[in-house]
């Protein structure tokens, strides 16, 4: 519909070029094909009939002209109005509104000065339309370019424009606090327990292949397996229904990395979150890579009572331990204790005392001898 009204202005004003075309050039035609019968006077506002002949031609030629290539008018008309668009967006509002400002007093000065030398001879009746061009085009340059100025010309009028600017700025921007989560660590469902303990701030992130391997852990043939994937999504189960974290899966993927704890670690560093994990392989390529990870073998380690050289404590030895003589025991948090000559005390509670503590990367160790 917008194309055909176009294609009627088009040629509406081709046939009002070619009628003012032929008036210019209506003297010579009169000249050439000048006769008797042609100069007879129709008595209507003093048009001849030679003025009517050629002005209705000039408006058919017009008019056909126009019709044929109006097609490519509108072509070209959209090409400029799409790249007007295009600049338009990659300007700012206010830089718009202050280049139609300033192209708008470029017009009306370039209007005055054309009023002004209109009675120059010769190029008199040219100067306005050198004046708009000129000056409409330094108006735009120059408001842009001082925008800021100008606006500090009124700053009561702009006051609270300012005042609202200045509070946006200066609201903090709220980040997400990502805890991504890997596959060893939902399977190894402790997670949950610090979940529901309220140690964990932040949005809990589910990698979608993080979810797929776990699903095929789930399915696995193996027995052993099959029943580690699927108490992987109890646990994610629980914490999405039972707790109030807040879950989010995210389903993008790294078809170029293969690894699945490489896929984690890109996008660790892509959102800027931390890794939970009890994989101490991919803690230390993690810490490599500048990723910050939260291990919870560590966390359980932290969590352990702490006991110096000297302390008494109560145990019941179990077994038997590497070395000729020796016992071991266990705290309630797993912790190995073992017991110089507590052999003989086997399956006997007995009171210990400390003797020396071993922090390893698999956990500490405690020797004892009997009191």
């Amino acid at each position: 519909m917008l194309e055909k009204i176009l294609r009627v202005l088009i040629v509406l004003l081709a046939a009002i070029f070619g009628l003012a075309l032929m008036q210019l050039i209506s003297p010579l035609i009169a000249l050439v094909i000048s006769t008797e019968y042609l100069n007879i006077n129709l008595d209507v506002f003093g048009i001849t009939l030679a003025h009517l002949i050629i002005g209705l031609c000039g408006i058919i030629i017009g008019g056909v002209i126009g019709y044929i290539i109006s097609p490519y008018l509108i072509i070209l008309l959209k090409r400029f109005s799409v790249w007007v668009e295009n600049q338009l967006n990659k300007m700012k509002i206010h830089d718009v509104i202050a280049g139609v400002c300033g192209l708008a007093i470029g017009l009306v000065i370039a209007n005055l000065l054309g009023v002004a030398f209109s009675g120059v001879p010769i190029v008199g009746s040219y100067l306005p339309i050198v004046f708009s061009i000129v000056l409409g085009y330094l108006g735009i340059h120059i408001t842009i370019k001082k925008r800021n100025e100008i606006v500090a010309l009124f700053p009561r009028l702009f006051r609270e424009q300012t005042k609202e600017k200045k509070a946006i700025v200066e609201k903090p921007v709220l980040v997400e606090n990502y805890k991504l989560l890997d596959t060893s660590v939902i399977i190894d469902g402790r997670i949950a327990d610090i979940c529901q303990s309220g140690f964990i701030e932040g949005t809990l992130l589910i990698p979608v292949f993080v979810l797929e391997e776990l699903q095929h852990i789930a399915d696995s043939s193996d027995l052993l397996k099959r029943t580690r994937g699927r108490r992987g999504l109890d646990v994610l189960k629980r914490i999405q229904t039972e707790f109030n974290m807040f879950v989010k899966i995210d389903e993008r993927d790294f078809d170029d990395i293969s690894e699945v704890d490489s896929k984690l670690i890109k996008l660790a560093q892509v959102v800027n979150g931390k890794i939970i994990t009890n994989d101490y392989n991919l803690n230390k390529v993690a810490d490599l890579q500048g990723v910050s990870v939260l291990n919870i073998n560590e966390l359980a380690n932290a969590l352990k009572p702490v006991v110096i050289p000297g302390e008494m404590m109560t145990v019941t030895i179990v077994k038997d331990g590497k070395e000729q003589g020796q016992g071991v025991a266990y705290l309630d948090d797993g912790t190995m204790i073992v017991v110089e000559g507590g052999k003989k005390h086997m399956n006997t509670t007995l009171t210990v005392a400390v003797t020396s503590v071993l922090q390893t990367a698999a956990g500490r160790m405690i020797f004892a001898k009997p009191k």
